[in-house]
């Protein structure tokens, strides 16, 4: 069963019978198949389908809360006597806010160091989607932010609190200043990350409460791409202070810091909640403590 509850999730995740079996490495009558097998053992209908996908039934839905947590269950058990008998071996997948990418570097650095065997698979994406990759097994953990937008039940364990720098051209005429408030920002042609990545909401917000429209007229979900943007000429962005230094050295840029405005917002590991953890989560989140003690 837990094989074909593999496949019912990938058709859940996926909204698509061909992309799912596509994800699984299977056929897609393989898929098909496998599916109507869980609903003859289940007794209910799990899928509304005729000519194509068609959602879940609501017996669908309830069988995926279970789906989740009898693979997950699975996996740890899988997990926890692979490590039993080989130590600390597999996979971890981690998805980082792009602001976060810099400490994920230097937790997946030392977690390598600490267990050669496991490998990583960092991902970047938007603090909503992380969520929801947690929730549907797709990853292991998240790095994101803990105390701006609501995260539901997660273990947590928190890296830093997030401050922020303009990142100018070297020759700017702000190169040279001090610490900025917010409102000296007004007026500037701002290249920053699209509205969906929780950042930019932050940035938003901290603008707006300094009476500045926030307003970009080039935007990305990549901090590589703004601060190329800002070396290209006549743009400037706003950036964490830890990512603005690491990727504008070497480069003809200006880092001004920013006012606080309050406390910063906290970014750390998240990780589904459930006791015990698998083997190889609960050494990342021991790693990420030792990180920051």
């Amino acid at each position: 069963m837990i094989d074909k509850l593999e496949m019912f999730l990938a058709v859940a995740k996926e909204g698509h019978f061909g992309r799912a079996a596509a994800t699984l490495g299977i056929t897609q009558p393989s898929l098909s198949a496998g599916i109507k097998q869980l609903e003859a053992q289940l007794g209910v209908l799990l899928i509304f389908r005729g000519a194509r996908y068609g959602g879940l039934t609501p017996e669908g839905q309830a069988a995926l809360v279970w789906a989740r947590r009898i693979v997950g269950d699975a996996r740890q058990l899988r997990d926890e006597m692979r490590a039993t008998r080989h130590g600390l071996t597999g996979q971890l997948r981690i998805a980082v806010v792009p602001t976060a990418l810099t400490w994920a570097a230097r937790l997946a650095a030392r977690y390598g160091a600490a267990h050669p065997n496991v490998g990583l698979t960092i991902l970047s994406r938007a603090s909503v989607e992380i969520l929801k990759m947690i929730e549907d097994l797709q990853v292991d953990a998240g790095i994101s932010y803990l105390d701006n937008e609501p995260l539901g039940r997660v273990s947590a364990v928190p890296l830093y609190d997030e401050r922020y720098s303009l990142v100018v051209p070297a020759d700017h005429a702000l190169a040279g200043a001090g610490v900025l408030d917010w409102a000296a920002l007004d007026g500037l042609r701002l290249c920053l990350l699209t509205p969906d990545m929780q950042n930019r909401r932050i940035i938003n917000r901290r603008l707006a409460d300094a009476g500045v429209t926030p307003l970009a007229m080039v935007e990305s979900n990549s901090t590589v791409v703004l601060v190329s943007q800002v070396l290209a000429g006549g743009w400037v962005t706003i950036l964490p202070q830890d990512i603005a230094g690491f990727l504008a050295q070497g480069k003809p840029l200006a880092l001004v810091p920013l006012a606080p405005e309050g406390p910063g917002h906290a970014v750390g590991l998240i990780a589904p909640w459930r006791e015990p953890h698998t083997p190889v989560l609960e050494a990342l989140l021991t790693e990420a403590r030792r990180m920051v003690s």
